[in-house]
């Protein structure tokens, strides 16, 4: 079995409980940036503890980055904030597992984006699987309440949260394989490790800024979340290596259709957890989905 697939599979468990623990931040403490900020300022130093540990230990130095590597660590890291913000939003408007099924729209539209950004082809398949997760997205985008044609759904808060954060999810998966590509002469692990570390540095910077001038008194409150907070950046920390991981491994769309898992994982989350009810279009938008994602993989 090829190494990226059970670091895909770890990858998608610890990120299913790192969305548990931000949406019960958000929905007791801290508004959706501040959940997002907890992810990064909490994971940052034990990156970084992580990274200095073994340079010490090998005696190797760190590596030297260029412009490009800079550009896209720049670009994934402020659309994965962007995107986190999103999901964190959207839970307050639909039920937990039906957030993280809009998000998998990322994998059709990685697709997209790799094949545009990186040159990665798509079949007449995946084509296909596009348009079974279209179908999904439409299926999934009407709330129990609402009434009157469906084309009108789309355009609801929660469809255009899921919709936003899986193209933003995308971006961000396709500019950290093209920056870990930059440190094609390291180890896997290594680059991973490298991208990683500077990647959520510039993301903490970043919200500690928009935090400061936006919202007056939100690093306190996150500070004082931290006995949850510091578990969002332990999940954070150990999810985030193990996406990076798998990306400078395989293709991202192929790493991202595996990561499906989650969506298992996040339906058991939402029933068995936060004790949700799952609705029969939900499962059905569910499904339609997880089939798309199925023909995707088939298809790259």
């Amino acid at each position: 079995m090829s190494l990226w697939i059970p670091i895909a599979i770890a990858a998608a468990s610890f990120q299913t409980v790192r969305f548990m623990l931000q949406k019960v931040l958000s929905s007791v403490t801290l508004s959706s940036a501040g959940a997002t900020f907890a992810r990064f300022v909490y994971s940052a130093p034990l990156i970084w503890a992580g990274l200095l540990g073994y340079l010490a230990l090998s005696g190797r130095a760190f590596p030297d980055l260029s412009a490009t590597f800079w550009v896209f660590a720049t670009i994934g890291g402020t659309a994965q904030i962007l995107a986190t913000v999103c999901v964190v939003a959207l839970f307050r408007q639909r039920n937990f597992a039906v957030g993280i099924t809009f998000k998998k729209t990322e994998v059709i539209q990685t697709a997209i984006v790799g094949l545009i950004v990186l040159g990665d082809g798509i079949s007449a398949l995946g084509w296909g699987a596009i348009v079974i997760g279209l179908c999904a997205v439409l299926v999934l985008s009407k709330t129990p309440e609402s009434t009157g044609p469906w084309w009108r759904h789309l355009t609801n808060r929660a469809s255009l949260l899921g919709l936003g954060s899986g193209v933003l999810f995308a971006f961000s998966a396709v500019s950290y394989r093209g920056a870990s590509l930059q440190l094609a002469e390291l180890e896997a692990a290594f680059r991973a490790g490298v991208t990683l570390a500077v990647v959520v540095s510039l993301q903490t910077l970043f919200m500690l800024v928009w935090l400061s001038l936006r919202e007056k008194g939100e690093i306190a409150r996150v500070w004082a979340a931290r006995r949850v907070a510091v578990w969002v950046g332990m999940t954070s920390l150990l999810g985030s290596f193990c996406w990076f991981w798998a990306f400078t491994l395989q293709n991202a769309a192929y790493v991202k259709a595996l990561g499906q898992i989650e969506l298992l994982l996040s339906l058991l989350a939402s029933v068995l957890f936060f004790k949700e009810v799952i609705t029969r279009r939900e499962i059905l938008g569910m499904g339609l989905l997880i089939l798309s994602i199925l023909v995707l993989l088939l298809a790259i």
